[in-house]
């Protein structure tokens, strides 16, 4: 019987417990039962909702993240343009999975490859910009892992620029995959093509692809702005999104669902947690005076000061932002041009998230003249 008892004890201990972690999540923040995921702020980078973060997981095809913000940070250095012709190559053309089912020996705009990459997760059109930008895929690869550690995505490797599982051993985390979503969110060029949802291409030959997008949620959640899907069978059904509502943005991050419909469902509820849950605050203007300060040697005793942009940072609901803590110097030294930075504020949260602006001087101060000192005695 005492053993018995001991048993039962144990059992309700157990199911205490699990029961108490489970209203801890519902408290938490939206749960999901994917293998990982992870919820930031988009602009900050604050964490929202974290799941199993920095476990290693194959990605899928969500490794096209990364071949994306390489083709975009090209452009932005002008090494290619959108009108620039590619002549596709054999191993471009053959690669299996998602395509767009390019023509080996045909040429397409960089233009269209990147509509391919970007709707329909297209694996010949990934290959064949990798192919152009690097000079190989290989080397490409080589440059997806350097950009990786350039990051702070330390727990990723990659092996080839589509996810396809059979190019070698390759994986990432929930939290690398989202930082690299949060850079990709950061090219406008970008949603040119994330908002398309089906389209019809033209090949060279007139021949017609039909390009559908494979993030639903750009067609079914209110405010999805763009992201990236991917399955295999070792990577399960997976995620990574982004979405902006009344000026919160974030981004979502799933890795491992147990299907399709489970991992768009479980994406639009963290979402929904972050938008019932979030707001962003204004803190500060641009050019909003927030202060005076003494100035030496001047021909006036003092200046305004502000920040030099707005601020503004995201808050649960129920939070207060602190009042700045300011760091400037007892006085400023003439000259001082409008504009000149002067110190710095940081506002934070009691979460412990912190922001720090420039603070600058909203006018200028010339130097005293020895006439000017003459004034101040007589008037």
């Amino acid at each position: 019987m005492k053993k018995i008892f001991c048993l039962m004890l144990l059992l309700t201990a157990a199911i205490t417990a699990m029961f108490s972690v489970n209203v801890a999540c519902a408290e938490e923040g939206y749960s999901v039962s994917a293998f990982s995921a992870y919820m930031t702020d988009a602009e900050s980078g604050r964490v929202l909702y974290a799941k199993a973060e920095d476990e290693k997981h194959e990605i899928a095809s969500m490794v096209k993240i990364m071949t994306a913000n390489l083709v975009f940070e090209a452009l932005d250095r002008g090494e290619i343009s959108l009108n620039q012709e590619v002549t596709v190559s054999q191993t471009a053309a053959g690669m299996g999975g998602s395509q767009m089912f390019l023509d080996a020996g045909a040429t397409y705009k960089v233009d269209d490859l990147i509509k391919g990459v970007i709707v329909a997760s297209a694996n010949d059109a990934s290959v064949a910009l990798a192919e152009l930008i690097s000079g190989s895929h290989e080397a490409f690869v080589n440059r997806m892992n350097e950009r990786a550690r350039e990051m702070g995505m330390n727990n990723t490797r990659f092996s080839c620029a589509t996810g396809l599982p059979d190019s070698g051993e390759q994986y990432s985390t929930a939290r690398d995959v989202n930082t690299m979503t949060r850079a990709l969110m950061k090219h406008d060029k970008y949603y040119d093509y994330a908002g398309i949802w089906m389209e019809d291409f033209t090949h060279p030959s007139g021949r017609t692809t039909q390009l559908v997008n494979t993030n639903k949620l750009i067609r079914n959640y209110a405010g999805c702005v763009g992201g990236k899907t991917g399955f295999t069978n070792e990577a399960g059904f997976c995620l990574s999104a982004c979405a902006d509502r009344k000026g919160v943005r974030v981004v979502a991050t799933l890795i491992g669902g147990k299907d399709s419909n489970t991992r768009f469902a479980e994406v639009s509820g963290m979402f929904n947690y972050a938008f019932a849950n979030y707001s962003r605050a204004k803190v500060a203007g641009a050019g909003e005076q927030l202060g005076a300060i003494p100035v030496r040697g001047g021909r006036v005793d003092e200046i305004p000061y502000g920040a030099d942009s707005d601020v503004s940072m995201l808050i649960k609901t129920g939070e207060e932002i602190s009042a700045p803590e300011i760091t400037l110097p007892d006085k400023v030294k003439a000259p001082v041009n409008r504009g000149d930075v002067i110190g710095t504020a940081e506002y934070s949260t009691p979460s412990g998230e912190k922001i720090t602006v420039n603070l600058i001087a909203l006018e200028s101060a010339e130097q005293a003249t020895f006439w000017d000192y003459i004034k101040k005695v007589f008037i």
